[in-house]
């Protein structure tokens, strides 16, 4: 009798502590309302722009919305994301530090069995075959930028001279594919157009003024136009031009931000092209919002269109 009583004393213990091990062990289920944003840097202006709409979105759509900032620290961003899925988000939003080192993060996510949506700027650029399951990347198709930058510009500069281009921060995907747009349009429709010079002033404005008064010093008359990534290093073109007194000078930019569009209506940008960062933010909470419903996007990819702004229809982009 007495050994059925341990016997079953101890099959209890046996149970009762299994069981509450099983309980210290258990992973929480990620929570579909609570959606983690990435950012890579709150200093970027245009990503203030898409990080806003998201937000908006979120809210309106009754989501939980947190933001970590990387400040271009891509370890810092890893770390973060992590933080996040800990934290029980059930989507993430990623605008990476580097698109050349995003594996660590999506892996976070794959493990975690949570979606990961990057915005405006693609790791899986020219590779979008080999995205993995429940990834997705909402922006703008980059080259394109470049090509209607240059379209523009070679036609105003009647075909020949030379230019500059201000790159945005080496190894980044926007940067990249905007500078190829541009280099691409040159070799293949300006053969008298010479590029002088390429250099990154990594998307800051204060960067390119001192690259751009450097260019306009070295060059002189033999420099006609300056064609930035974005707009911030365009109108810090726009400033060392007036320090030197370069009225001549035609410099573009990329994403139509409210600065560039009154430079562009004072006559002091050449040209922007608005890049729909609201259209951005918006869609990656619309495929997160649509996913939670059950409603697969048609595409992993989803493309923003880009669009030309001159002095001819700038008013349509107050």
């Amino acid at each position: 009798m007495k050994r059925k009583v341990k016997l079953a004393l101890s099959c209890f213990l046996i149970v009762l502590v299994l069981s509450t091990l099983s309980a210290c062990g258990q992973v929480l289920e990620p929570d579909t309302k609570k959606i983690g944003y990435a950012i890579n840097n709150l200093n970027d202006t245009f990503q203030t722009y898409i990080l806003d709409a998201a937000k908006k979105e979120a809210k309106a759509q009754g989501y939980e919305f947190r933001v970590e900032n990387a400040k271009e620290d891509l370890i810092a961003q890893q770390d973060q994301v992590n933080a996040l899925i800990q934290n029980r988000v059930g989507a993430l939003v990623v605008v990476p530090v580097d698109t050349s080192a995003m594996g660590p993060i999506v892996q976070a996510a794959q493990d975690a069995k949570i979606p990961l949506i990057f915005v405006n700027r693609n790791p899986y650029a020219g590779k979008e075959d080999e995205m993995p399951k429940n990834v997705y990347y909402v922006g703008s198709e980059e080259i394109t930028a470049g090509i209607m930058q240059m379209d523009f510009i070679g036609e105003e500069m009647g075909g020949e001279g030379g230019i500059a281009i201000a790159m945005g921060i080496l190894g980044n995907e926007g940067a990249m594919k905007r500078t190829e747009g541009v280099t691409k349009t040159v070799s293949e429709k300006y053969p008298d157009i010479k590029i002088l010079a390429k250099e990154t002033a990594e998307w800051q404005r204060d960067k390119a003024l001192g690259i751009a008064e450097n260019w306009i010093s070295t060059y002189g008359d033999k420099l006609n136009a300056i064609i930035a990534n974005n707009d911030e290093m365009a109108l810090g073109a726009v400033q060392a031009a007036k320090n030197t007194n370069r009225k001549d000078l035609l410099i573009a930019g990329v994403d139509a931000i409210p600065d560039a569009i009154e430079a562009v209506e004072k006559g002091d940008l050449i040209a922007t092209v608005f890049q729909d960062g609201v259209g951005q933010g918006q869609n990656a909470i619309q495929i997160i919002d649509g996913l939670n419903k059950g409603q697969l996007p048609k595409e992993a990819v989803t493309y923003v269109p880009f669009q030309l702004v001159t002095k001819e229809n700038v008013k349509e982009f107050k």
